[in-house]
Parts: structure tokens; C-alpha cells; sequence
């Protein structure tokens, strides 16, 4: 993974996992993300299961980061930290240099609508609406005006090779092209981040290799920075950056 503009006042780039080393105060312009000595505990009967156990992570301006790892073994866990959806046991996420932590739901939940999008392994667009209208969604939520959110959704499906399917609804797609309008709107309110939880999981080795160089494609040329988990090996020949986690202990992984 490249540096990612934190640097301290030597600077170097800190160790995420090192104590002291002063995220709140370091955040650049081109950081987006700062995982620092994450857990998460369940309780579960009269014991406790431990999901994540000390999860470090940095992540900039317009990269593609995999994490790859078996059912259960925490992914989709921390997925939700990041996204403010839960609250850690102990330790820091930092979005955009502002603490969770600090944030009340209320906050949280402005930050993920203008700053966050979504992808998930099943695209779950409207049936009864077109592809256009899907996209638009995120934009009806954050009250974008009629002229704004048709500008906008079809610049959005443009980006993903759909301009010209914007009026078919989702049972007229395919499956690649369900996941393509997902992704769309995921975009069209401009995101800095966009989590994908198995994007792929549901499609075959072609049309999954096609979503994962969209995604990819759209991560650096609009700087997006993309988190995604996956079981896909194609996912690993292409991301910038690729995580295992196993039994919630996250460390860096080969291709």
C-alpha cells in the first residue's frame, strides 16, 4: 500500500498499532480512513466472543483495499464499526478525521449519507422501479432537488456503462447489470469511501471480474477509496492493498 499523506512531526508515517501515535491530530487532507486498535466483544450466554482483537488499518484518497477471509471471521464486523452502524469494545475509527466515538447517531448517520456508500453482495434494487430511479434514492434521502438527482443519477449509471438502460427496471437487468446500478448508487452522491460486502459473491467469474475492475476503475480515477470483502481470488490479483483476517485478527496478505 502507497503513503497516504500522515505524517508526523518527523515525517514519518506512524505505525497505526503503535500507542501515542496521535491520529486525531495527524490527519491529512488525502486520509480517509484510521482503524486504530479496534475490538469487539459479544457476550453470548455466560462468555464473551471476541470478533475483532486489536484491527489496525490506514487507507487514502482512491485506494482499492480487499479483505479477505472466511464466514465469520469478522469481515462483515468490521465493515459495520467502520460505517458507525456499531460501537467498538475498545479502540478508535477515524472517518475523515472525525472520531466516531465523538459522533451521536444523529451525526452518524449524516456522515454515512454524504460521505459513505454501499455495495452489497446482493444488489437489493426497488423491482418496481427503473435503474435511474434506484440510483436516485440516496439523493431523494439527502433532499437534493428533482433537476440535482436527474443530473446527477444519469451522470452515475453513465460511469458504470448503463446510460442507456436508465429506464429499464431491475427485473429487466441482468445480474451484472444489477450490480453495476448498485454500484451507481453507491457513487452518485459522491462519496469519499465505499464499502462492498462480497460484491461479487453472486456472480460468475466473468461478470465479477468486470464489477471488480469497475470498481477499481472508479477508485482511481475519482479518488474514491474502496474497502471491500470478498472470497473472489480475482479480488487479490487487482486490489492495491490485501488484508486476511482470521478469527478476528486482521494482518497484512499476499497475492
Amino acid at each position: 500500500m502507497h503513503d497516504i499523506g500522515l505524517v508526523n512531526s518527523e515525517g514519518a508515517y506512524p505505525d497505526p498499532g503503535a500507542s501515542g501515535s496521535g491520529y486525531s491530530q495527524a490527519v491529512g487532507p488525502q486520509l480517509v480512513l484510521v482503524v486504530q486498535d479496534l475490538v469487539k466483544q459479544f457476550k453470548v450466554g455466560q462468555g464473551t466472543i471476541t470478533a475483532l482483537q486489536q484491527v489496525n488499518l490506514v487507507l487514502g484518497e482512491g485506494e482499492f483495499l480487499a479483505i479477505r477471509g472466511r464466514s465469520g471471521a469478522g469481515k462483515t464486523t468490521l465493515l459495520n464499526l467502520i460505517a458507525g452502524l456499531d460501537d467498538p469494545t475498545s479502540g478508535h475509527v477515524l472517518l475523515l478525521g472525525r472520531d466516531l466515538s465523538t459522533l451521536n447517531e444523529r451525526q452518524r448517520t449524516e456522515l454515512r449519507r454524504h460521505e459513505l456508500g454501499f455495495v452489497f453482495q446482493s444488489a437489493h434494487l426497488f423491482p418496481s422501479l427503473t435503474a435511474r430511479e434506484n440510483v436516485e434514492v440516496p439523493l431523494r434521502l439527502a433532499r437534493t432537488e428533482p433537476a440535482e438527482r436527474s443530473r446527477r443519477s444519469h451522470e452515475a449509471l453513465a460511469m458504470v456503462g448503463l446510460a442507456e438502460r436508465e429506464q429499464h427496471r431491475a427485473p429487466e437487468l441482468s445480474g451484472g447489470e444489477q450490480q453495476r446500478v448498485a454500484i451507481a448508487r453507491a457513487l452518485v452522491h459522491a462519496p469519499r469511501l465505499v464499502l462492498a460486502d462480497e460484491p461479487t459473491g453472486n456472480l460468475d467469474t466473468h461478470t465479477g471480474l468486470s464489477i471488480l475492475d469497475l470498481m477499481l476503475s472508479v477508485a482511481h480515477q475519482a479518488g474514491i477509496a474502496f474497502i471491500i470483502t470478498t472470497h473472489d481470488p480475482q479480488a487479490s490479483a487487482i486490489a492495491d492493498a490485501i488484508y486476511d483476517i482470521n478469527d478476528g485478527v486482521l494482518t497484512p496478505g499476499e497475492r
